[in-house]
């Protein structure tokens, strides 16, 4: 009796054991907070991560320790009041999962083990990226946009401006993003605008801005011709 009792004693401390031995992984940041998520502290990879056990107010959050991609969409004024559609496509990574968690204690949760599939899920942080990440790329961006003129912008220079003000702010929050990519949704009315300054200036450039201004009006005076063409329907007595 003895002895199955000590087997018995020696099965259920084996099954704790097991359970309580989750241990942070090097593609994991891993922090946890025993007062309702008032602190936090970091497991490094490598160390067993506490369960908690008689703490309502334990929390824990597995954050990824490997880039993610977000993207934002919004309409913006250019210069001039030239109104269009922007996307932002950005790459990004936790550098500081104390700051980050701070910015977004909701998070605590999102998870519930660090060997759980959900926990590496970049879904889990879509509400993290518009609340920390996406609201501040908006923010700097339409101030920088506000300036350029969208016949004259570089575009490989304006994304390095908006990548370089945007980590300005974003690093105190634990975020840094690696790139961003920007694209310009316009309206019919604006791209012919475009093309009629360029097409202006290569003229003028040539010596030939009269002659420029003469094609440009003659080019906006032309009326447009559509041809269809059907089949003819053969009659009974054919």
């Amino acid at each position: 009796m003895r002895v199955h009792t000590y087997f018995s004693q020696l099965l259920i401390g084996s099954i704790f054991w097991v359970q309580a031995c989750n241990y942070a992984k090097s593609n994991q940041q891993v922090v946890v907070s025993k007062d309702c998520g008032m602190k936090w502290a970091m497991i490094k990879p490598g160390e067993s991560v506490p369960k908690g056990f008689g703490n309502p107010c334990y929390m824990k959050v597995v954050i990824p320790n490997y880039p993610m991609q977000g993207e934002s969409r919004f309409i913006t004024n250019l210069k001039d009041r030239v109104r269009a559609k922007v996307q932002i496509d950005y790459d990004y990574s936790i550098t500081d999962p104390l700051h980050f968690i701070s910015q977004a204690k909701f998070l605590g949760k999102a998870n519930t083990e660090p060997d759980d599939a959900a926990a590496l899920d970049g879904g889990v942080f879509e509400g993290a990226e518009n609340m920390v990440i996406d609201k501040r790329i908006k923010d700097v961006a339409k101030s920088l946009f506000i300036d350029e003129d969208i016949v004259e912008l570089d575009q490989s220079d304006l994304e390095n401006k908006l990548l370089t003000s945007s980590n300005r702010i974003l690093e105190p929050l634990g975020v840094s993003l690696n790139f961003i990519t920007l694209t310009f949704d316009l309206d019919e009315q604006t791209r012919q605008a475009i093309d009629v300054s360029t097409a202006m200036k290569i003229y003028e450039s040539k010596g030939l801005g009269e002659i420029g201004k003469q094609v440009m009006v003659s080019k906006a005076g032309a009326s447009k011709i559509t041809i269809q063409s059907k089949e003819a329907t053969p009659h009974p007595e054919e």
